[in-house]
């Protein structure tokens, strides 16, 4: 058997890791140039661990690029793994693969395909979740499932929490998958299109904070594009950015004032009022040496 590795983020160091330990034939590493990874969240430049396990790699700017189509066409897999890629490939990539082309996906599939999917399950108050592997067609995650592994998103998590659980969720579903893969067991089972729903993408800007929102949506934000994310943000007196990274919300009996208005400022926090309550930040950033003052206002 030959296998590829397509990736960029911290899913396909986890695959990776995973195939090294259960013996799983690698032929090739194709890895993300760190030159190009600025806007890549969570980047891992797995090429450092193929390098470190004699396993042959690639370092590349865009996968689609003659050069590496040739190449993978050459090596003649059985399977290829793109795991933790932005890029779509391209239909040459995919056909080259024997047995077929898997990617993953952190959603139950057929529900929610498509972008930014941790972040939107947040954004939705979604608790139970699972991650999906499946071969890629020409679709929108849309190709057969070989299997899933759920977790769990609770009221507390930030996006680096969701993610490591996600993960560690990925890691138990290599586990089961590689080893059929290995001896031709996998049985794939189709999507039902009936039950497909699809996220779209998401931007910086859409990070920017609505005071008009209750309390609860607002601090829900926050957590959700919070790190590796660029984070949800506002613009304090109408001109100076400010990032929110961590908050909590909570009942206002004392402040009367404007959403959007700073109430309270320690050394430990700031306290923003809300429409329905105080949000309470405890993590954030300015973007310019300004200094916090109660009584003046981020404004959406």
């Amino acid at each position: 058997m030959k296998s590829i590795l397509i990736g960029s983020v911290g899913s396909s160091k986890v695959l990776l890791e995973e195939m090294i330990k259960l013996n799983f034939p690698i032929d090739m590493v194709y890895s993300l140039d760190e030159k190009y990874s600025e806007k890549v969240s969570g980047y891992e430049p797995i090429h450092e661990l193929a390098e470190a396990n004699q396993i042959p790699y690639r370092k590349f700017r865009k996968i689609n690029d003659e050069e590496h189509v040739e190449e993978i066409r050459n090596i003649k897999p059985d399977y290829i793994f793109v795991i933790g890629l932005s890029q779509l490939v391209k239909k040459e990539i995919i056909d080259s693969a024997k047995r077929g082309t898997i990617g993953f996906h952190p959603t139950p599939l057929p529900k929610f395909r498509g972008r930014a999917a941790m972040v939107w399950q947040v954004l939705l108050g979604v608790k139970e979740t699972k991650c999906s592997l499946f071969f890629i067609d020409e679709g929108m995650d849309s190709g057969d499932i070989i299997g899933q592994e759920e977790y769990f998103i609770e009221d507390t998590d930030y996006a680096v929490d969701v993610s490591l659980k996600c993960r560690e969720a990925f890691k138990k579903l290599i586990k089961k998958v590689l080893p059929k893969l290995m001896d031709d067991s996998i049985k794939p089972v189709k999507q039902n299109e009936d039950e497909a729903t699809y996220l779209l993408k998401r931007a910086p800007e859409d990070g920017l904070i609505d005071w008009k929102e209750p309390v609860e949506k607002i601090q829900r934000l926050i957590r959700a594009v919070s790190k590796p994310y660029p984070g949800a943000y506002s613009n304090y007196n109408g001109k100076h950015k400010v990032i929110f990274w961590k908050a909590d919300y909570m009942e206002n009996k004392k402040y009367i004032g404007f959403p959007g208005q700073i109430a309270n400022k320690t050394n430990e926090y700031i306290d923003v009022v809300c429409v329905d309550g105080l949000l309470r930040v405890y993590e954030y950033e300015m973007v310019d040496e300004v200094k916090l003052i109660v009584g003046n206002k981020f404004k959406g």
